[in-house]
């Protein structure tokens, strides 16, 4: 039915208008390949020491996904990942996600 790709990312106090600016200014190809969707930045919760932020990609398939984490179009995404000037808002790595469709309902 569907593939869902999602990265969950502890954003630092203070760092929220940063990492959002990060992905408003990116250049997204993911329209270029096949099976793509939709991509969706989520804001969630603050906590003490974090803000949670998640991003949400549905594919058609997981095959659609794993041909993206192999293409250019996804080099050229994650090429400056962690190389902006200063202190970088995410705290560690993000938590990859994946989850297949098995109910929709529209």
């Amino acid at each position: 039915m569907s593939f869902i790709a999602m990265n969950r990312f502890k954003i630092r106090p203070g760092g929220e208008d940063a990492f959002e600016t990060i992905w408003k200014s990116r250049e997204s190809r993911l329209k270029e390949l096949k099976g793509f969707r939709e991509f969706r930045l989520l804001k969630g919760a603050a906590a003490e020491d974090h803000t949670l932020y998640s991003s949400h990609v549905i594919w058609d398939s997981r095959d659609d996904f794993d041909a993206w984490t192999k293409s250019e179009q996804f080099r050229d995404a994650h090429k400056n990942a962690g190389k902006r000037d200063g202190e970088s808002p995410i705290m560690g790595h993000p938590q990859f996600e994946g989850f297949e469709t098995i109910l929709q309902e529209a």
